[in-house]
């Protein structure tokens, strides 16, 4: 497939070089526990072997920071930071990582009184002492609340289309321009949508394309592959993650799977005619991070998936999600939403709380709100 890709501008992430028509970098993130150290440096290892370009690491404390510096030592993979909800980590981590991750919709989880401005001043002020890139990644279930607040909430792209350009014009006019824009949703359609537009008004950046909470293989892989293959064909993208929900041990799949699609667009292998079948079950479960506080997350994500069988010809949306940070927010548009905690699994219908159950209660239950779903579209 000839493909024209998008003039976008370099960006350095270690010894990698996004944009500019570099080779689209290929990238995952750790899901073992930040501060176990041996874990997190054998994933990251694992990653880079696999043949990914940058790896990135969750930090929400100080001993995350700590053990970061550990990490920088045991591993030669680039190295990316996400900072979660705390801001003020950036000054403890930047001297670690290659690129440092932040959403703009949690910049008010700390210091609420701050202007955001100051916040990401600071971000980038660290990144520019410590040659490192930057990540502005804007996510639909944790939008910048005000821009949500704006619109109908119908639309969710909006939002985090303004999210993004303010926030890259504001980076702009700090004298920095060393980063990279992602916009994800867990639609494929959303992500395609997004993209599109934000190529539109600001082709020069270079752009992480991803669907969130993709699931897990091979449908996950198949929403992945819908929305890469409709804007990398087009031009648009200079790196890659593909999300999955799989255990430690099978986390490089996501790599194969991310250089497998970009291989097989350039081959002209694509497969645009497959579409997600809009009246069908459609679960949504997050790829598991070192915020997943309780990893039989993973085996209830596969149990919901077999438990559901039955329904799979009704158009409900399940969400599955691992922590608290994203999941009471990104399972909001779901019918049916699961987040998990250490001991309890949070449900919910639509935005409506319906109580925390034991991981071995949560299957019956989602079950009983099934049906009743089921019952009223019948």
């Amino acid at each position: 497939m000839a493909i024209q890709r998008n003039q976008t501008r370099a960006v350095a992430i270690g010894n990698v070089v996004v944009g500019d028509g570099h080779p689209i970098a290929v990238q995952s993130m750790t899901a073992t526990k930040t501060q176990d150290i041996d874990a997190t440096v054998a994933q990251a290892e694992a990653y880079r072997e696999a043949g990914a370009g940058v790896v990135r690491i969750a930090v929400d404390s100080d001993k995350d920071a700590a053990a970061l510096a550990e990490i920088r030592k045991q591993t030669t993979a680039n190295l990316a930071v996400d900072l979660q909800e705390n801001f003020r980590l950036a000054e403890k981590v930047a001297p670690y990582v290659d690129k440092i991750r932040y959403n703009p919709g949690h910049l008010y989880h700390h210091q609420r009184d701050k202007p955001w401005q100051d916040k990401v001043r600071f971000i980038i002020k660290q990144a520019q002492q410590h040659d490192c890139a930057i990540r502005i990644g804007v996510n639909c279930g944790s939008v910048d609340p005000d821009k949500k607040a704006k619109y109908d909430p119908s639309d969710s792209i909006t939002p985090m289309l303004e999210s993004a350009l303010e926030h890259c014009d504001f980076v702009d006019s700090l004298g920095f321009h060393r980063y990279v824009v992602s916009l994800k949703d867990s639609d494929p359609q959303q992500v395609i949508e997004g993209n599109r537009r934000f190529a539109r008004q600001r082709p020069e950046i270079p752009l992480h394309l991803g669907v969130t909470e993709a699931g897990m293989p091979p449908e996950g892989i198949i929403k992945t592959r819908i929305a890469f293959e409709q804007l990398i064909g087009q031009g648009i993208g200079d790196t890659v993650r593909v999300s999955l929900t799989l255990p430690n041990d099978r986390k490089p799949e996501e790599i194969a799977a991310g250089r497998e699609i970009i291989e097989d667009i350039y081959a002209g292998r694509v497969r645009t005619v497959v579409k997600l079948n809009e009246k069908s079950l459609n679960i949504i479960s997050c790829p598991s991070c070192s915020r997943v506080e309780n990893e039989a997350f993973i085996d209830l994500a596969q149990s919901v998936k077999e438990m559901t069988e039955y329904a799979k010809d009704h158009d409900i949306t399940i969400a599955v999600m691992g922590c608290r940070v994203n999941g009471p927010g990104e399972t909001d548009d779901a019918d049916l939403g699961l987040w998990c905690g250490p001991a309890k699994v949070n449900l919910k219908r639509g935005t409506e709380a319906l109580g925390a159950f034991g991981y071995d209660e949560i299957l019956p239950r989602l079950r009983q709100e099934l049906d009743a779903i089921i019952a009223t579209k019948c």
